[in-house]
């Protein structure tokens, strides 16, 4: 198994490509230890030190590391975490995944719908070259709000990738959109 890196937009965070799938559907972000217990991967990621973020995608695990931390330590250290898992054949992940709620007026139901479609159509594709995700999180008086998950969180230039990049191409697509937020 080889396992290849890419660099991503955040400079804390590192995209490994271990050459399989990781999830089939969905993607997952583990923001600290405690939020990985049901996945043992994530479990033994966190578990090198200097790892404070997770985050798993289709054939993809982002890493986010501690400031203080330099890639050319961390790095080995996790290729060959997640080569020990895979070849081990230990599970990705361990029970039933909770759902995320999401928050708009059902009156709404046909903008949000737009909405979602462009976002899964065209912004999470570009984002998961990135080694992130941005999901749609909910819709109330105009505003969109979105999570971002993996080396979109806490990068530099998320904040323009929302104005400048996903709002205003909702804001042509969708004229009901006013704004887009990140969702806290």
């Amino acid at each position: 198994m080889f396992i290849q890196t890419e660099a991503t937009p955040n400079p804390a965070t590192l995209k490994f490509l271990p050459g399989r799938t990781v999830l089939p559907a969905g993607t997952l972000h583990f923001e600290d230890p405690a939020a990985a217990g049901r996945s043992p991967l994530a479990q033994r990621l966190f578990g090198i030190e200097g790892v404070v973020g997770v985050f798993l995608g289709y054939d993809f695990v982002t890493i986010t590391k501690h400031d203080d931390v330099d890639w050319s330590q961390l790095k080995t250290l996790v290729m060959s975490a997640v080569l020990e898992h895979f070849t081990l054949g230990a599970p990705i992940l361990e029970g039933d995944e909770e759902a995320e709620e999401e928050f708009f007026d059902k009156e709404d139901a046909e903008i949000v719908g737009q909405i979602k479609e462009l976002i899964e159509t065209r912004v999470r594709p570009a984002v998961a070259n990135d080694g992130g995700d941005i999901t749609f999180k909910g819709f109330d008086k105009g505003v969109v709000y979105l999570n971002l998950r993996g080396a979109c969180a806490g990068c530099p230039s998320s904040t323009a990738t929302l104005k400048m990049g996903i709002e205003n191409m909702l804001k042509h697509y969708v004229p009901e959109v006013i704004e887009v937020k990140a969702s806290a």
